[in-house]
């Protein structure tokens, strides 16, 4: 199945130059549906067309995520992930084996005392930590 023309599309609506190396980390991003590293982006888009160096992965992962049309999950003392997924979400992440899934979006109450002492909260995530089913299982 060609997804070609969704990718063209989504370059142009967030007004980002749609390159080889873009147009193949995008094209990685969602045909894989997780939620890589850098360097497993470059590890697979190089094993098809090994023209993108390590540095252009960065700076194209950078580049698209500050336009909106990726997102980057931080994950605590591991290296940045990114996802296609750009909707509002949650995130689970298994402790032993450092998988990230997709948890489906709910509302939190945030405490009428956070709201009152001069913050703007403007957007928020809840990670959720524990063991994945897979490793739940060989436990």
């Amino acid at each position: 199945m060609s997804i070609r023309p969704e990718i063209l599309t989504a370059f142009r609506e967030h007004r980002v130059r749609c390159t080889p190396q873009r147009y193949a980390i995008l094209e990685h991003l969602i045909r894989n549906g997780r939620h890589p590293t850098a360097d497993e982006i470059h590890t697979a888009i190089n094993r098809t067309d090994p023209r993108a160096s390590i540095a252009t992965v960065y700076k194209s992962l950078h580049a698209m995520s500050a336009a909106g049309l990726i997102r980057e999950v931080l994950v605590d003392g591991h290296a940045v992930r990114f996802e296609w997924n750009t909707q509002q979400h949650h995130h689970f992440i298994c402790e032993a084996c450092g998988s990230v899934e997709n948890i489906d979006w709910f509302e939190v109450s945030i405490p009428r005392r956070e709201r009152n002492i001069g913050r703007q909260i403007q957007k928020y995530e809840v990670v959720m930590r524990g063991l994945c089913s897979h490793c739940k299982s060989r436990n």
